[in-house]
């Protein structure tokens, strides 16, 4: 059995170090004891005699920054010397709470939680030095890791006061601070994950390595819903270094000594697949989603009387807008490892989902949750990609054969091949301007795929509120309806960054710019006039300010704004671009948004710059067509990505605001699609129809 000769604490350590408990440059036994001398009043903080302060972070990094904002959060709260805060990945465990990474959940849902988990610390230190300087507790203040007695002019350190603070009862409900002695929440503090992973250090799930480790591929149906038929393991046996060639639910594993092998093998594998939906096409799915349109839709919102509206109207425009399925492609394709042992099951997983995956992995296993442990490494991307769990079943199905640990590979194509694709849409909108220019009819039909109703068929014939993220009008219009009209797929369908936010608002907020124009009305100044007082409409101006709307641009440029509510946060974009010779060159690209109190503005910035770059791949070239039932673009020779020579320069500006945190991962790609076709439209005439953009 793998480890054998190593000593338990040897290896303990070992499991440590490989399960993601690498930070700021050293290994930090994370899953060791507490220390004799400190205080841990809660899953979420702990303070040690040395002054550590380390802090569980309960959400997945994968770039975004969660390991240094959530952290960030809890050391103001607490007081704490931010050089001595280490934030620690939490492993999957139900005392950290809800632990699921995505809808750009991560600081609006944990704010005030992890404010008290440092505000409960803080107190019982507090407590602990005014009883030892007989003093009320309330003069007193922690701050850079000290508490400090101004009157008195003395101070104590974190270190010097835990063995005290932690014989003191935990506060059940501990007061927070005011806001205004804020000293590390709004701060551009430094990523505390960047030394690691610049050196190399840092721990994704691609790097796990443990004693005896074997390595896996899987050998997979193009056409999706195809079965194992049959299959001949010899060939796959004489390629030195494989192991061993199994079947699982997904396919037929190949396993060996290392990678190479395990790719040799699945190579020279004869298996053969049946079923499945061969004669699946996306172009005739779009062409039936085209057809669909052109028809009445299941009302999901409306509001006044739409058909006396646009029956009034006296201009009335139409237009019809086609977006495709789209692929996440995180540079680190799926992966996982599993150990069964000692009566349990070990796996590491760059997972967005930690509970789900270890109960995942536990029905893969035979097991109770209870005897799987399951370590969160760090996420090579995400995109919504890692909501699903379909790479941790694979990797315990194919362990369950052996005792030692095995780590399960998927390569691009597996990758690109078998995504849970983010749905296809067609969207029809139509607007009705009275004889004054003022907008008042809209219509919107959505016709798409149901990622619920395809998980979940029971709700079937529903309407799914999920897809109608951010497709209701955020403007004063009297008359308006949104239909939707819901197709099935074979394909397999996820969440992909802002889901169906990225597709909504591309077909409104174009067809506004569109419409404001057949009106005579300048797009960003129609917008102000219809948009209610509040944040999205703070962020429009914003952003039309700071790009200086209006200012005379070169001959065959253009410039456009679009604008959208999601994930909590108010986002609006502005993009300057130029079109020569049916080439497009997007230039700049200027964000504003609001998103109430921002945690950490260096965090947000770069959240936003990657929404615009992942946004911009997806308008320029992403697209995922199916052929006879399986995937044409099976690597980045076919979905191509945003180059460095195409990246435009990116501003961003943030409304100051002291409300409640919003999302940010999300909400900066939905605007960037209709403001780039804007800005085209405003360069050439040209509406655009279909994405990605065909010239």
């Amino acid at each position: 059995m793998a480890g054998k000769g190593l000593s338990r604490r040897e290896l303990f350590n070992l499991s440590a170090v490989v399960g993601g408990g690498l930070v700021l440059g050293r290994w930090l036994p994370v899953w060791a004891q507490t220390p004799p001398a400190s205080l841990q009043p809660n899953p979420f903080v702990r303070v040690a005699a040395d002054g550590t302060v380390t802090v569980w972070v309960n959400k997945s990094e994968m770039g975004q920054g969660v390991l240094t904002g959530l952290a960030q959060i809890v050391a103001d709260e607490l007081g704490a010397d931010w050089d001595k805060v280490v934030p620690v990945q939490a492993e999957a465990d139900p005392k950290y709470g809800n632990q699921n990474t995505g809808g750009s959940t991560a600081v609006r849902t944990q704010f005030e939680e992890l404010r008290r988990a440092g505000a409960a610390a803080r107190e019982m230190l507090v407590a602990a030095a005014a009883a030892r300087w007989q003093v009320d507790p309330n003069r007193l203040k922690a701050e850079h890791g000290k508490v400090v007695d101004p009157v008195g002019k003395r101070s104590l350190s974190f270190g010097e006061l835990v063995g005290e603070a932690a014989k003191l009862p935990v506060p059940e409900k501990p007061k927070l601070k005011d806001p205004k002695d804020f000293y590390l929440i709004g701060k551009p503090l430094p990523r505390k994950d960047s030394r690691i992973k610049v050196t190399g250090e840092a721990v994704f799930g691609c790097d796990v390595r443990l004693p005896g480790m074997l390595y896996a591929v899987v050998a997979r149906p193009a056409v999706f819903g195809a079965k194992v038929k049959s299959y001949d393991p010899a060939k796959a046996l004489q390629v030195e270094g494989v192991v061993k060639v199994l079947p699982i639910s997904s396919g037929v594993a190949v396993v060996a000594r290392d990678t190479w092998a395990a790719l040799k093998g699945r190579a020279a594998l004869t298996v053969t697949f049946e079923g499945g939906e061969a004669g699946f096409s996306s172009a005739k799915l779009l062409e039936q989603m085209t057809e669909l349109a052109g028809k009445g839709g299941k009302v999901a919102a409306s509001q006044g009387e739409l058909a006396e509206a646009w029956e009034r109207a006296q201009l009335k425009v139409e237009s019809l807008f086609t977006l495709p399925f789209l692929a996440h492609a995180p540079m680190e394709p799926q992966n996982a490892t599993a150990w069964f042992h000692d009566g349990g099951l070990e796996v590491w997983a760059p997972t967005q989902v930690p509970m789900p995956a270890r109960e995942e992995a536990a029905r893969a296993a035979g097991l109770p949750v209870e005897k799987v442990r399951l370590r969160v490494t760090l996420l090579g991307g995400g995109f919504g990609r890692r909501l699903v769990s379909d790479f941790v079943r694979d990797a315990v199905e194919v362990a369950k054969a052996f005792s030692v640990p095995v780590q399960l590979l998927w390569t691009r194509e597996d990758d690109m091949s078998h995504d849970f694709y983010r749905p296809p849409s067609v969207h029809l909108l139509q607007a009705g301007l009275d004889g004054g220019g003022r907008l008042v009819a809209w219509r919107h039909h959505q016709v798409t795929c149901s990622i619920g109703q395809q998980r979940n068929p029971a709700r079937a014939g529903q309407v799914d509120r999920g897809a109608l993220e951010a497709a209701e009008p955020p403007y004063t219009i009297p008359h308006w309806a949104v239909e939707q009209t819901l197709v099935p797929t074979p394909v397999p369908l996820g969440a992909w960054r802002s889901v169906y936010a990225s597709q909504n608002p591309f077909a409104s907020e174009h067809f506004f710019d569109y419409v404001a124009r057949q009106a005579g009305k300048d797009p960003w100044r129609f917008r102000l006039e219809l948009l209610p007082e509040g944040p999205l409409k703070q962020a429009v101006k914003l952003a039309g300010e700071k790009a200086g709307w209006g200012r005379k641009l070169p001959e065959g440029w253009g410039r456009g704004l679009a604008c959208c509510s999601s994930f909590g946060s108010h986002v609006a974009e502005v993009a300057e671009v130029s079109v020569q010779d049916g080439k497009l060159k997007v230039h700049r690209v200027v964000v504003a948004i609001h998103c109430g109190r921002v945690i950490n503005p260096r965090l947000v910035e770069q959240q936003l710059v990657s929404g615009v770059v992942f946004a911009l791949s997806a308008f320029l070239r992403g697209k995922i067509t199916v052929e006879g039932g399986q995937v044409v673009e099976t690597n980045f020779d076919r979905y191509d990505l945003l180059r460095f020579n195409e990246m435009p320069q990116v501003e961003v500006h943030m409304v100051p605001s002291q409300d409640p945190p919003g999302g940010v991962g999300e909400p900066g790609v939905p605007p960037l699609a209709p403001a780039v076709a804007n800005a085209i439209l405003a360069a050439t005439g040209m509406r655009v129809h279909r994405l990605p953009w065909e010239g």
